[in-house]
């Protein structure tokens, strides 16, 4: 049995706005689904030049100075900064490096962190976004590997990890997320560019979508794209905001359905994964988490599948296939 591991600590409190959407009584909400007996590991900060692998100088001297001035500084209308919001964001991508390179030595981590990461770009911090731990993670790692797939299933598309990768040919980024919603990217003729064309796959689902539409996505693209791609390690942007209980969230998916898509990641790598915490903010997101960590101690058995994909999916798999074959 591969070992896990959670990485979380308290300090991803001290980046809060009481009754924000992304405030830390959803990390805690998140904490409470870590089954009893799995390892808690303290995060470690991320060196300066690890946030300066995908952002600009500018972008992290900014988060730096806003959060110097102390009080409460708004970026854009959802997206805040406070006097300790550069040292938590910090830790946060420091987590998720110490994830990827548990999981290049053989054991499944999740790193439950805050501020979530995928929306921001290289020079933009957007949608809760201050850093793209994800991506970081990622450009660390290629330090010790040639190939790292990101599969990203959080509710919204992950514009700045997609951004951050669009032009290089040794990370595979593979999204599936609610189409036509924030941040309006992500869609399916978005395939990369220059050396990365092809090593991006977008699957922009419609509104209602069960785990009938997001298995009939990772069994007709995601998994023949890994098993082609053949990646070194594996990292999830985990978001779990496609809940049917979470109030952002037009999908129907329940926290088993997290096992599904945690079970179809292990059988499609020989790879323990990196999980990495997006989004979240419904009241199963506990148990979401918990089915995640059922699946990588392997105590999941990927069951068959109930219902029929939407026709639209169907359709948006064989768009997918024709552009990346």
């Amino acid at each position: 049995m591969v070992k896990c591991s959670a990485i979380t600590g308290g300090i991803f409190s001290r980046h809060d706005i009481k009754n924000h959407d992304e405030s830390s009584a959803r990390l805690y909400a998140a904490c409470a689904g870590v089954p009893d007996g799995i390892p808690i590991i303290e995060p470690e900060i991320a060196k300066e030049e690890d946030l300066l692998r995908v952002h600009t100088r500018s972008h992290v001297q900014m988060i730096r100075e806003f959060s110097s001035h102390g009080g409460l500084h708004f970026i854009d209308q959802s997206t805040y900064v406070k006097g300790e919001s550069f040292e938590v964001a910090s830790f946060a991508a420091g987590a998720a490096i110490n994830a990827v390179h548990r999981s290049i030595d053989g054991e499944h981590s999740f790193a439950l962190v805050r501020p979530p990461g995928h929306h921001a770009e290289p020079d933009r911090a957007m949608g809760f976004c201050l850093f793209n731990n994800a991506a970081i993670a990622a450009a660390e790692a290629l330090d010790r590997v040639d190939r790292v797939a990101i599969i990203d299933w959080d509710l919204h598309h992950g514009n700045g990890t997609q951004k951050i990768f669009n032009r290089d040919d040794r990370v595979l980024y593979c999204s599936i997320h609610q189409g036509n919603i924030y941040p309006h990217t992500g869609w399916v003729d978005e395939i990369g560019m220059g050396k990365g064309k092809g090593y991006t796959i977008n699957a922009p689902l419609r509104p209602g979508s069960t785990i009938a539409d997001y298995r009939f996505v990772f069994e007709r693209a995601f998994v023949p794209a890994l098993e082609k791609f053949r990646p070194d390690a594996v990292i999830v942007s985990a978001g779990q905001d496609a809940l049917s209980d979470d109030p952002k969230s037009g999908m129907l998916l329940f926290p088993g359905d997290f096992s599904t898509l945690t079970r179809m990641m292990q059988d499609a790598t020989d790879h323990p994964l990196a999980l990495v915490l997006e989004g979240g903010y419904g009241p199963s997101h506990g148990d979401a988490i918990a089915a995640i960590f059922s699946a990588l101690k392997g105590s999941f058995d990927l069951l068959e599948p109930e219902g029929e994909p939407h026709r639209t999916t169907q359709e948006i798999v064989a768009a997918l296939n024709k552009l990346t074959t």
